[in-house]
């Protein structure tokens, strides 16, 4: 492999992740603390999400034609610096009203001019034959990055309270987080320099890989493909699973003791159990039908999630907790790495890839819009176990959903 190839798939997989260290990452890590030091509820907090998402859909549509005409490097570039920007007014504790303007700006810089090149950009690196190394190596590059990242927050975020003893107040634990989200602005902005300077790989000049002009009659013949339709799908089903990570952490806390940290550490072993899943997807799996490792991701889920829907995990059982945790997230972390890999499998032309992610995208990453608000009130409406075991029985028939979608992708692109 190519050293250039190699330093834009590093340059990729570090854009890819910390362009959604601001709006997702951190409040996934410190939830229990965002919702204290903002003041606000799980539904709140779930409409800043929702909030998000409807940006973020009408983002996805008009920014994928974009992705099959210009270069990847400008476009990114300039998606990451304008995040890493919300992040200074993030730092400054708006209020609720304040928070769902940032996360509607964030929703726009994060994905219109990002999503759809990050997608075609790996797809190029990939080729023809490497598809499934591409995106493991992607998804588990970008785990890693969050790993890392997370980690560093949670020592800065530890080392700051500690320094004010056990007596600390709510202003000062604002001032350790405000430290925190300096910190990742700064990272964000830095990447950003990065890519616009070095991946300069990525920009098409095979013709096959650029449409010169958008047109509806390209839209809407990526519309009719069946394949296009159950990636959808599939997308829809895996996202719901990894919206529900997010509330891990809220779960160690309030149903299984955790203190703040310890829940906060939870978070982060999912974070590294991310990249490994897809490392060894990448390289030991990469051969492997990916509709079939499709169909088992969205097994171990649904089997993970019926822990916690039935309630059976409570304050003593740790053990099963930790087990249930893991095998979420082997779930959920395969069908993430996986389910973008199968769009060759599924001829969908490569010079209209971006439009076929934008198309896919406005249903496949609805949970953006439904799920913050949903968890939310059902957290807030019902609390303890109750509440919590409404989220996972959500998941639950979601994955099952998915098992169904992945089977029928398998019987019509690789079993014909």
């Amino acid at each position: 492999m190519k050293k250039k190839s190699i330093l834009n798939i590093i340059l990729l997989i570090l854009a890819a992740e910390t362009v959604f260290m601001l709006p997702y990452i951190i409040s996934r890590v410190f939830r229990p603390t965002v919702l204290e030091l903002f003041e606000i509820s799980n539904t709140e907090l779930g409409i800043c999400f929702s909030t998000y998402g409807f940006v973020a859909i009408l983002s996805y549509l008009i920014g994928g034609p974009l992705a099959d005409r210009y270069p990847p490097r400008k476009l990114m570039s300039t998606s990451l610096i304008l995040t890493s920007l919300g992040g200074l007014y993030y730092a400054n504790y708006p209020g609720f009203l304040g928070l769902k303007i940032l996360y509607a700006y964030w929703g726009f810089t994060t994905v219109f001019l990002f999503w759809s090149p990050m997608i075609k950009a790996t797809r190029i690196w990939g080729d023809n034959d490497s598809q499934t190394l591409a995106f493991g190596l992607l998804e588990g590059g970008r785990g890693i990055i969050g790993a890392i990242i997370a980690s560093v927050c949670i020592m800065i975020f530890s080392l700051l309270i500690t320094e004010f003893n056990s007596k600390i107040d709510l202003q000062e634990k604002r001032e350790a987080f405000s430290k925190v989200i300096f910190f990742t602005s700064f990272f964000v902005a830095s990447v950003s320099i990065l890519v616009w300077k070095y991946m300069k790989f990525f920009i098409p000049k095979n013709k096959n890989y650029v449409v010169e002009k958008f047109s509806f009659k390209k839209f809407k013949s990526v519309q009719k493909l069946y394949s296009v339709r159950l990636i959808m799908v599939i997308i829809l089903c895996a996202y719901v699973g990894y919206k529900t990570t997010d509330i891990i952490s809220l779960y160690a806390n309030k149903i299984m003791d955790y203190n703040e940290v310890e829940s906060a550490k939870i978070s982060t072993f999912l974070l590294y159990l991310r990249p490994t899943i897809a490392i060894l997807i990448a390289i030991f799996l990469s051969k492997f039908k990916a509709t079939i490792m499709l169909i088992i991701s969205f097994t171990f889920t649904l089997i993970g999630s019926l822990f916690f829907s039935l309630k059976l995990i409570s304050i003593n059982q740790e053990l099963l907790f930790l087990f249930s945790t893991t095998l979420l997230g082997i779930g959920i972390y395969s069908a993430r790495t996986l389910y973008f890999s199968v769009m060759k499998r599924g001829n969908i032309p490569i010079n209209l890839t971006g439009t076929a992610v934008g198309f896919i995208s406005i249903i496949g990453y609805t949970p953006d819009i439904f799920s913050g608000p949903l968890y939310g009130y059902f957290l807030d409406q019902y609390s303890g176990i109750k509440g919590q075991s409404i989220v996972f029985t959500i998941l639950t028939i979601f994955s099952f959903i998915g098992i169904i979608a992945s089977i029928k992708f398998y019987n019509k692109f690789e079993n014909s």
